[in-house]
């Protein structure tokens, strides 16, 4: 695909986001409900990040590629 428009590519980052940290969600949740046995540790650096990567850098990212006002 030879297609270069930047806004596309910033679609894919903001979603590729908001997937891996809904994954990172859901294995930190498993963890601390006991269907993983990798530390309560563990559980809680995926649950932090995984907030973080789900909610905060998409805004964060939207921010930064906003158009500017007139």
């Amino acid at each position: 695909m030879a297609d270069k428009d930047p806004a596309r590519a910033r679609y894919y980052l903001m979603a590729g986001h908001r997937l891996v940290g809904a994954v990172m969600l859901i294995l930190g949740m498993a963890v601390f409900a006991g269907g993983l046995d990798w530390g309560t540790p563990v559980g809680l650096v995926l649950l932090f990040f995984g907030f973080l990567d789900f909610l905060v850098v998409p805004t964060m990212l939207a921010r930064r590629w906003r158009s500017p006002s007139e």
